[in-house]
């Protein structure tokens, strides 16, 4: 009866012993951690201290009742010995039958408490023999760590049945089901994150590329052994090797690198955030080296080992058999590739077994075919190219022999895919030593998402994207493509573009034409295309500094088309910095930076033809636009008309259609009524507010600082007024944290309180005030130094001043106002942000004229000192 009670009371086990002892391992694995960098031991440490404790508390709650047929197993991470410091630990209870599992209630529940009491994560399971041989669909996670157990504590018998029948039998009979639906579930993981490895914050565990992709690609080969041989792999670890041992050295890293954020956190959290990244950096976190290292080449680390480990997992993924069933009808046929030791397989090419290649000529075959046809490797084939690299080098081709094997490569529609495996492999670097030091090379801050290298093929994918065009700004750029008729030099050109970024001296595109000159006297190419490739990548960011300019300032278009020299030039340049700002990160060219693009490529266009437009608008000079809007409008309307228009500026009357034209000079007409004429509308992903009023100081520094008071950030922003003092200015902004879009009703809110700003009966200080809590920026991932620069040459009639800054909340609405205090009119303002850092560049004039020296100089010192408010905290 003492027996019965003890056996039925959890409050009978005792752990504080237990716990201490935790505590006190924890500690020296902490310990030994610290002072290794050793992930991998860490996490076997912790899953032998749990072992031990887990075994001492079977032992005292089953004291006496060991002819109980129940079995506890580690599953999942700790099955594998996986156990990073603040993981879950998966334990399954297994019985016999529901008899016995009946019996084992209070035991097992007083072990479950116990390991909560301890300190550990309990995440406890328990089945029956009979429900351990089910499948469930829906809880295929279940089934995936049970491939991932080891037994612990006690009946070995039945862990023996469960080990060598029930497992296996049920894997085997739902093999189909089970990868399926693996393969769904990675699938869906890697679409949340994008499909892409290259994250500012990437997760370690989640991401692709991450330790459950490692997993992944082990439960992978473990199922495809146990299909095979019908029976478990003798050693687990020998089902996934890989032939360099890339991958096990990926998971070394990834698995410092999490023990280090668990230490770090206190926690399981796997989230690699900026400030982590600079930690572990300065701590060499699994690196091979200890010390401090740069956070830019920690990181280049991690990208390196990221994708190696996302390879792995997508070729085993794409081994899976065809989910819909009539595909099996077909015969499979595997056909030779002639002249080499490669077949096609369904998509996927493999090497024939036993083959042995010294001839390089033949694996650059290879890769045309995946560049023409979007084929793939199998990962047989893979390894025996990276095996055959040394042997391969001997026989490089040279001169015009490369120059056709690169060619073919690079006009292929997958030309992207078919050079990212090449890199991966080594075959690159091998033919393009040159490239070697953009590999994985990261760029720190938070505009450039994606390393150099991969930047370069998703140019070079973005150059072949506009064969099939997806909107309006790529279908008119797209027009330019047949007219550039040798494309291939192009895309040689965007190969090398970036390879001087290694070199690390800030100017990249001078050391990049430094390496491609020495690549280009390899392949024997003649004087006239070696220098159109030279001057593409010299000139590469000419169209992007341009673009910083008012497109549509004569003096911009004019230096920009004597620069460039050429129409084809021009073409060609469009595309690359089209390619180029939309492979910087998936929102970097926006509509209107695509919308700018084309417009300044028909101004240059235009210039070179010798057809310049006036820099404002003159109706006698073109009557063109002022007879087609009078069409729109009654007779009485045409002279009032033709008021509006005059002295506008031609970047305002370009860039906009003639029916928004026509809104804006009616709502003009309204200002006798209301001397305040607001207008905001949706465009994409953000809102576009017109205003329309009479000159006045400070309008624009108003209007800017009351966006900034709800929120909203600026993104671009343009100033504009007639000759009779009508001012039509416009700002594109995005609701950060969806205001408007959440609450419909605050919309009529947000036009009122502009409106009330704008009229100078609510002082915009008042609503800034309101919002100075939140103001200050924190958290900040990159510090940006403020840089003035002024230009007095660039435009007829304006003096430039370019600003960058921290982008901070009111950022614009300080410099508009310091600029008003110095008595200085916005011609134009340009916004634009890249990341932390805002580039905005202002058309300043001075009482109808250019800053003077003396204006600059204080102008500059009084902005300086009002931008540095934004930085410092109320009270600092």
């Amino acid at each position: 009866m003492q027996s019965h009670a003890n056996f039925m009371d959890p409050v009978a086990l005792a752990v504080d012993d237990l716990r201490e002892q935790y505590t006190r391992e924890m500690a020296l694995v902490r310990q030994t951690y610290e002072r290794t960098g050793d992930g991998t031991a860490a996490i076997r440490r912790r899953s032998a201290v749990v072992d031990r404790i887990l075994i001492e508390m079977w032992r005292r709650a089953f004291a006496g009742h060991a002819a109980l047929n129940v079995s506890l197993l580690a599953l999942g991470g700790y099955g594998r010995k996986d156990l990073f410091p603040f993981s879950d630990i998966d334990v399954l209870f297994a019985f016999a039958d529901e008899k016995t599992e009946e019996q084992s209630r209070e035991p097992v529940r007083t072990i479950i408490q116990g390991m909560w009491d301890i300190g550990l994560r309990a995440s406890p399971c328990s089945r029956t023999v009979k429900e351990a041989g089910r499948f469930d669909p829906d809880n295929l996670e279940f089934t995936l760590a049970t491939l991932d157990r080891r037994f612990l504590a006690g009946q070995f018998p039945l862990y023996q049945q469960l080990h060598q029948s029930v497992l296996p039998g049920l894997v085997l009979s739902e093999w189909n089901a089970i990868t399926q639906k693996l393969g769904e579930i990675a699938r869906a993981r890697h679409a949340k994150f994008g499909n892409t490895i290259f994250h500012l914050e990437p997760n370690l565990k989640d991401c692709p590329g991450g330790l459950r992709d490692y997993h992944l690609a082990v439960w992978f080969a473990l199922l495809f052994h146990l299909k095979q041989a019908k029976e478990w792999p003798r050693q687990r670890g020998g089902v996934f090797q890989s032939a360099r041992g890339d991958a096990e050295a990926a998971f070394d890293f990834l698995a410092a690198a999490r023990c280090f954020l668990h230490f770090r956190h206190g926690r399981d959290d796997n989230a690699l955030d900026w400030q982590s990244q600079d930690e572990a950096a300065a701590r060499s976190i699994g690196l091979e080296t200890r010390g401090t290292a740069d956070p830019a080449y920690w990181m280049r680390t991690y990208y390196r080992h990221a994708r190696v480990v996302y390879r792995r997992a997508a070729l085993l993924m794409e081994h899976l058999p065809a989910p819909v069933s009539f595909y099996r009808q077909f015969r499979r046929r595997r056909t030779p590739i002639a002249g080499t030791d490669f077949v096609l397989d369904q998509g996927r090419i493999d090497i024939v077994p036993g083959a042995q290649f010294s001839d390089t000529s033949a694996i650059l075959h290879i890769f045309s075919l995946m560049a023409t046809h979007g084929y793939t490797l199998s990962q047989a084939a893979e390894d025996r190219i990276t095996d055959a690299l040394p042997a391969l080098a001997i026989h490089i081709p040279e001169g015009p022999y490369l120059w056709n094997a690169l060619r073919e490569v690079l006009i292929g529609p997958h030309a992207a895919h078919a050079l990212r495996t090449m890199h991966a492999l080594g075959v690159l670097e091998m033919l393009i030593p040159e490239f070697h030091g953009i590999d994985a090379l990261v760029i720190r801050d938070t505009y450039h998402r994606y390393t150099v290298d991969e930047h370069t093929f998703l140019c070079i994918d973005n150059v072949h994207g506009l064969r099939q065009p997806s909107n309006e700004q790529e279908k008119r750029l797209a027009q330019l493509m047949p007219e550039i008729d040798r494309l291939d030099l192009f895309l040689l050109a965007m190969l090398l573009h970036d390879t001087g970024k290694a070199r690390r001296t800030g100017e990249h595109a001078g050391q990049s034409v430094e390496l491609a000159d020495a690549f280009l006297a390899r392949l024997d190419f003649d004087n006239e295309e070696r220098e159109l490739i030279l001057k593409l990548i010299r000139m590469h960011l000419e169209m992007s500094n341009a673009l910083r300019r008012d497109i549509f300032d004569h003096e911009n278009v004019r230096a920009f088309a004597e620069k460039i020299g050429n129409p084809l030039l021009l073409k060609m340049l469009s595309i690359m910095t089209f390619a180029d700002i939309k492979a910087v990160n998936p929102d970097a060219l926006t509509p209107w930076k695509a919308e700018n693009i084309w417009q300044f490529y028909m101004a240059t266009s235009n210039f070179m033809d010798r057809s310049v437009d006036e820099v404002r608008y003159h109706s006698a000079i073109d009557p063109t636009l002022l007879n087609r809007l009078r069409s729109m409008l009654p007779p009485a309307q045409h002279e009032i008309l033709r008021q509006f228009l005059e002295g506008l500026p031609q970047r305002y009357l370009q860039t906009r259609l003639p029916e928004q034209i026509r809104n804006h000079f009616q709502m003009s007409l309204r200002l006798d009524e209301d001397a305040v004429q607001l207008d905001l509308r949706p465009t994409r992903q953000l809102f576009d507010l017109t205003v329309i009023t009479r000159d006045r100081e400070r309008l624009f520094a108003d209007v800017a600082g009351a966006l900034a008071a709800w929120g909203m950030n600026i993104v671009k922003a343009g100033a504009f007024s007639n000759e009779a003092g009508i001012i039509v200015d416009s700002f594109h902004f995005s609701d950060v944290f969806r205001t408007l879009e959440l609450n419909p009703t605050e919309k009529e809110r947000f036009l009122e309180s502009m409106h009330e700003v704008v009229a100078q009966r609510t002082p915009v200080e008042q609503l800034l005030e309101a919002r100075s809590h939140m103001s200050h920026p924190s958290n900040l991932k990159v510090e940006v130094e403020t840089r003035l620069e002024f230009d007095g040459e660039s435009s007829s009639h304006s003096t430039l001043l370019q600003v960058v800054a921290q982008d901070v909340p009111g950022l614009l609405r300080q410099i508009a106002l310091t600029l008003s205090n110095h008595g200085c009119n916005v011609e134009v303002a340009l916004i634009d942000t890249e990341g932390d850092t805002a580039i905005d560049v202002f058309y300043l004039t001075r009482g109808g004229a250019k800053l003077s020296a003396e204006t600059q100089q204080s102008l500059a010192r009084d902005m300086m000192a009002a931008l540095e408010t934004l930085r410092t905290p109320a009270g600092a």
